[in-house]
């Protein structure tokens, strides 16, 4: 399979805000009509990789994330340790069914596994 980019977020102190200035700058369609609240963006091309914004924790800077789809969340977190990174946010089941979790490289960068639900 791989393991391409699937997705990409940008993590933002006001996300509703930092979604309508890049909305309105692109013409992006942006919905938040799903469980999460979480902001998806339609670029409006066929183009690219699906994307979206999410708010930051207060003491957080923004920061582009970008979702490396996996097969085995668990066993990607333990290598990332292996490898000398970290865990951010541990697997966590979304309501759709999807996997993910956020991790931490050496050197500090965030990014995110994702696992699809299930067939």
């Amino acid at each position: 399979m791989g393991n391409p980019v699937v997705q990409w977020q940008i993590l933002s102190r006001n996300a509703g805000s930092h979604a309508d200035f890049y909305a309105k700058l692109f013409a992006w369609t942006v919905s938040d009509a799903n469980p999460l609240g979480y902001r998806t963006v339609d670029t409006g091309s066929e183009r690219g990789i699906p994307g979206g914004f999410w708010p930051t924790p207060p003491e957080a800077i923004p920061f582009v994330q970008l979702f490396i789809e996996v097969d085995d969340v668990d066993a990607c977190v333990e290598q990332t340790k292996t490898l000398g990174g970290g865990v951010i946010i541990p697997p966590q089941n979304l309501p759709a069914g999807e996997t993910m979790a956020v991790l931490r490289d050496p050197e500090g960068m965030s990014f995110a596994i994702y696992r699809p639900a299930l067939k």
